[in-house]
């Protein structure tokens, strides 16, 4: 795809990002968008950092260990994808969030990483929702039980939660999903005494709908860049 054409589906997203935030009755701010970048090279993806966007999401810590030094020191990146124990302290020097900690005991390993670098690990916690067996996630149940630990940890930080909810192809059948992630973390809120700002939700095809349902911050990328490439990767 040409950087023309990049440069192009971006604004296209941002503006769309926009208003769907008002819709919500929301400024626009309060809407990160989160461009991910997985399998494209940084070339192509530096047509989106030379636009002024510097928020950029990885799934794959080897990819990302490539591609990083290739781009501005300024970007600053996401890690989405189900992180390994043994990639904990590799994830914490790249990424400045991790939007995929979906236990307890990978929470723990993060925060005492996070405190030998002397650094504090800002992540969302996933939930699965909706039980299914190909996802990571705390159930709703084990999250309100393990939340005060979580809340304890000394080197973490808790910007929110994070959910993938059911593929459908229809937007709108995901706004069910969405919705009962916000009022799970209202519930949490509520329970605990305890802020839990952010809501990771939506993605490429019902972003829109998220973030009318409470999304802080939306993972697009196809939108961007068109259909992913897999050459090279495995």
């Amino acid at each position: 795809m040409e950087r023309s054409e990049i440069v192009s589906n971006l604004d296209t997203v941002r503006q769309r990002v926009a208003k769907a935030a008002r819709r919500s009755g929301r400024s626009p701010s309060a809407v990160e968008l989160l461009v991910v970048s997985k399998t494209w090279s940084a070339e192509v993806v530096s047509h989106v950092v030379e636009s002024g966007h510097e928020l950029l999401g990885e799934n794959k810590l080897q990819e990302a260990e490539l591609k990083i030094p290739d781009l501005p020191p300024s970007v600053r990146w996401h890690f989405i994808g189900r992180l390994q124990r043994n990639k904990a302290r590799k994830a914490l020097a790249l990424f400045d969030a991790i939007h995929s900690v979906d236990t307890l005991r990978l929470a723990a390993h993060l925060s005492r990483i996070a405190g030998e670098m002397g650094k504090t690990s800002r992540i969302y916690l996933q939930v699965n929702l909706d039980r299914e067996e190909s996802k990571g996630g705390f159930s709703v149940s084990q999250l309100r039980e393990d939340l005060p630990e979580l809340l304890s940890m000394p080197h973490l930080y808790i910007a929110g939660l994070m959910s993938i909810p059911p593929a459908v192809e229809d937007p709108e059948k995901a706004r069910c999903s969405f919705r009962k992630l916000r009022e799970f973390r209202d519930s949490l809120e509520s329970d605990a005494g305890v802020e839990i700002e952010g809501l990771s939700m939506g993605m490429s095809h019902d972003f829109e709908v998220a973030i009318e349902e409470g999304a802080t911050i939306v993972r697009v990328g196809s939108s961007i860049f068109g259909p992913r490439i897999q050459k090279g990767l495995s």
